[in-house]
């Protein structure tokens, strides 16, 4: 071992130590201690890597994250992935993708319309408004808090492409249904999967994890999510020309394939011609879209390939979590609507959803639970064309379409919120919340 390379492994093993010592220190809970929604489950690999990716300072996307798109594929079961640098970055990167000329008569030309729900995340539609596409809103359904697919059809007109909605808090939504009506009218189908990390479900006979059946899933992997990396997400198909398009988006629109540090690598650079340019124009430097740089620095990725072996030990302890809590609150089923999983699919829960019925107030009901050291969140939006960002939208009456009366999505803005229980949670503090909660019913 030379000297350079005996340094880099002292420094490492002291990182090691270092984060033994002083991360992840264990106490025992104490009512009252404070428990949030979410948290990082993390040991010393992660630092390690995120030290010896910072030792080699290369600082955008190199080795590490080659290895976690790879791994990440595997893990999925998809041919390609890319990772971005948010879950936002993926569900932008999907939907630009939609629009690509390379698509022909199927792209999403502005104007056209892509079916949503707007009860959940704003970037799972910001993009489609951005982009100067129409999303039609439809309702959802209480318990499962997705969307409702027998209003599919109503919501269908000439101008439809695609539908594009995700997996509520894990609970997948009904992926058969929603499936069979994107194949019977030729539509895109992106499955936001940025919360659903590991979920499953049964589809043809096959048992599939959430994001692989559409046509496009993405995924996040901010701190609260199924696995993290401090910031970053991925989009992933089966699709090869789709995979083409969603690497030319994430890279500035360029048409040219070689990763950073790496020059003819298709053979081609300098022989071919594109568009209106010179014969032989360099195709590093050809540009095929109106793209964006979402690539992340390959010390987010260093932490992403050590988390990513932890996945499935993550995803177990969320269930485990959830049914002990369900267990804990099933004694409340008069005052409480809790949340019930989709059939034919196995979720991994992101968070535990409850709805008050009448006579019970939310706001009373959190407030009491957060005095109470445990922290809430709503499901997100909760309606997203309530907010100040539609304001000129509703003001002009155009942008947006919705089919009904978005019943159950208003209801949920006012009487629905959800707590964590990701795998860092133990079970002193799963029945402590559940005591908390009913202590605050009753």
């Amino acid at each position: 071992m030379s000297g350079k390379e005996e340094l880099r492994q002292q420094i490492l093993n002291l990182t090691k130590e270092y984060c033994e010592k002083y991360h992840n220190q264990k106490k025992d809970f104490v009512e009252g201690d404070r428990i949030p929604y979410a948290s990082r489950v993390y040991d010393s690999e992660e630092m390690v890597n995120l030290v010896d990716s910072a030792l080699e300072f290369w600082l955008t996307a190199g080795r590490y994250t080659d290895e976690f798109e790879k791994n990440f594929a595997k893990y999925l079961n998809v041919r390609f992935c890319s990772l971005v640098n948010s879950g936002s970055s993926a569900n932008l990167c999907a939907f630009m993708a939609l629009t690509s000329p390379l698509l022909k008569e199927r792209r999403i030309n502005r104007g056209d319309e892509v079916i949503t729900v707007a009860a959940g995340f704003p970037t799972t539609v910001a993009p489609i408004i951005q982009y100067g596409a129409i999303p039609v809103f439809v309702d959802v359904t209480i318990p499962q808090y997705n969307i409702d697919v027998t209003m599919l059809e109503k919501a269908l007109s000439d101008k439809t492409k695609a539908v594009m909605i995700a997996h509520t808090l894990g609970n997948p939504f009904d992926l058969k249904t929603v499936k069979e009506f994107c194949d019977k009218h030729n539509l895109w189908l992106v499955e936001d999967n940025c919360d659903a990390l590991g979920s499953k479900y049964e589809i043809n006979g096959e048992e599939k994890f959430t994001g692989t059946i559409g046509d496009i899933g993405t995924s996040s992997f901010y701190p609260p999510h199924h696995m993290t990396m401090g910031e970053g997400g991925a989009v992933y198909t089966n699709n090869p020309l789709l995979h083409k398009i969603i690497r030319s988006f994430r890279d500035w629109g360029r048409d040219c394939i070689c990763p950073p540090g790496r020059d003819n690598l298709c053979g081609h650079r300098f022989d071919r011609q594109y568009g209106e340019l010179p014969l032989g124009y360099d195709h590093k430097y050809v540009y095929s879209h109106f793209g964006y740089n979402l690539k992340v620095t390959d010390m987010q990725a260093a932490v992403g390939v050590a988390q990513l072996k932890k996945i499935p030990s993550f995803v177990e302890k969320r269930r485990y979590n959830f049914n002990r809590l369900y267990e804990g609150l099933s004694c409340l089923k008069d005052k409480l609507i809790l949340p019930q999983p989709c059939p034919n699919s196995t979720p991994s829960w992101f968070g535990f959803l409850i709805t008050c019925k009448d006579g019970v107030d939310r706001n009373k009901l959190v407030t009491y639970i957060e005095k109470n050291g445990i922290q809430t969140r709503t499901l997100f939006a909760g309606n997203l064309i309530k907010h100040p960002c539609f304001d000129e939208l509703r003001k002009n009456k155009q942008g947006y379409r919705v089919i009904g009366s978005l019943k159950n999505t208003d209801r949920i803005m006012k009487d629905t919120f959800w707590i964590g229980v990701y795998p860092g949670m133990t079970d002193e503090k799963i029945d402590y919340m559940a005591k908390v909660i009913k202590e605050a019913v009753n």
